[in-house]
């Protein structure tokens, strides 16, 4: 893309914090659409230009620290959503886990659990890396030290950490016959299983000492020997704290768009509600985390099962600013 063609979209975004908000919606699809490198080029061509980094006065317009907040074209809910599009994966992850895990969220913990599962479990361990890289640089703190200090229900803090030792002692390729003896070793606990459930210290051995693929190849072989999802398999044993925690795990290393797909649909639902259980902020989360990614496959899981399109249910559910239901459509309507 020429640089005239950035320079011209810069000042179309700097414009547009007192654009009138049908004005606005063309720039903001615009911006759905594209790559990561060109995002990356708009940021540095608007501080060439205004000697400012764009996603700085983004962050600082969704915090509502701005002088022209009440005249302003474009609401603090578009602002968060764009500045967090706007930047690395890397960074957007440590973003996502320093507020789940520093955030005062009381009696919520199921929502720090989902965005922790969901980046430990989903990314790979040189992505690992580079979350840990941002989150020191921005927050000047160790994210290993933090989550050995998190504040979760014992089990929940017990597989965050297995899952991020997972990243640190593994091969780096799977072996077939590793995944078949640790789908023996599960199924066994289930057949072992106190009353009180399944052996929790065989599953957390596996999961802090196998990588993210290999789990993955494991729970393809328990499939293939005993039939049935390893997931299934949980549903069967005494529905404790621990087993409700890592069937979520399981079905996210398994299987991301179904996971994803059902995460959605519980963040849309919640808009709808009064609830303070669901995962309202899940909605932005998954769809800037995952356009660029396997949009396409989690869009074709959530029609499967909830029978209508995942556009049509942000259209139907996030109601109130245009603009930033154009930026969540926009970004269902993106491929890789």
């Amino acid at each position: 893309m020429p640089t005239l063609d950035f320079e011209i979209e810069c000042k179309e975004i700097h414009e547009s914090w007192i654009r009138p908000p049908e004005q606005l919606n063309q720039l903001v699809r615009s911006l759905a659409r594209r790559k990561r490198h060109e995002r990356q080029q708009i940021r540095e061509t608007y501080k060439g230009i205004y000697g400012e980094d764009l996603v700085s006065r983004l962050q600082h317009k969704a915090d509502g620290n701005d002088a022209d907040q009440i005249t302003t074209g474009i609401s603090p809910n578009l602002c968060a959503a764009l500045s967090l599009w706007m930047i690395n994966q890397h960074e957007r992850d440590a973003i996502f886990i320093q507020e789940a895990l520093h955030n005062d969220q009381q009696g919520r913990h199921g929502k720090k659990y989902n965005a922790l599962v969901e980046i430990f479990a989903s990314r790979k361990s040189s992505q690992i890396l580079l979350i840990k890289q941002a989150y020191h640089t921005k927050f000047r703190r160790q994210l290993d030290q933090d989550i050995i200090n998190i504040e979760l229900p014992h089990p929940h803090q017990k597989i965050v950490v297995a899952l991020v030792a997972s990243h640190k002692a593994h091969h780096a390729d799977v072996n077939q016959d590793i995944a078949k003896s640790d789908a023996r070793r599960l199924f066994e606990t289930g057949r072992e299983r106190s009353s009180s459930g399944i052996q929790e210290a065989v599953v957390l051995e596996l999961f802090s000492k196998r990588s993210i693929p290999q789990l993955k190849l494991t729970f393809s072989c328990y499939k293939h020997i005993y039939g049935h999802d390893y997931k299934k398999s949980l549903k069967s044993v005494s529905s404790g704290e621990f087993e409700n925690a890592l069937k979520m795990v399981v079905q996210c290393v398994h299987n991301p768009p179904n996971y994803f797909a059902k995460i959605l649909h519980a963040s849309i639902k919640g808009l709808t509600s009064s609830s303070t259980s669901d995962d309202k902020g899940a909605l932005v989360r998954v769809m800037v985390s995952r356009a660029e990614v396997d949009m396409d496959e989690i869009q074709r899981m959530f029609k499967k099962k909830h029978g209508v399109e995942l556009r049509d249910a942000i259209i139907s559910s996030v109601t109130g600013d245009n603009c930033y239901t154009d930026f969540l459509v926009a970004l269902a309507s993106k491929s890789k």
